[in-house]
């Protein structure tokens, strides 16, 4: 069956920065567009950004400069690399491809 695995979130001061790994297993990952989400406290999850199997990557615009996606199909494995963090960047963040969801991470910053 479809699994997708975050890896572990964590603590982290404002400013800093932080690197998600999800993996993939039961699908031919190369061929699909991988995305990230996120669900901040109260609010309704959002997409952050996703990156085609070419590629080609696209972002909210409220990290557009500051997160990067990227993929290594060779791993099945995308990845989300968070820079200058915000305290509003705070929210379980998951992976998605097609139908399927990762369980979430935790990633909190604060001070």
């Amino acid at each position: 069956q479809v699994q997708l695995v975050e890896s572990e979130g964590g603590l982290v001061e404002p400013g800093g920065s932080l690197r998600l790994s999800c993996v993939a297993s039961g699908i031919i990952f190369s061929i699909y567009t991988m995305a990230w989400y996120r669900q901040a406290p109260g609010k309704q999850r959002e997409l952050v950004g996703s990156i085609s199997s070419g590629g080609n990557t696209n972002y909210v615009n409220s990290v557009k400069g500051r997160f990067i996606i990227s993929r290594d199909n060779a791993k099945n494995t995308v990845y989300l690399e968070m820079n200058s963090l915000k305290p509003e960047d705070t929210a379980v963040y998951y992976c998605k491809s097609k139908g399927f969801w990762g369980q979430g991470t935790q990633v909190t910053v604060s001070s």
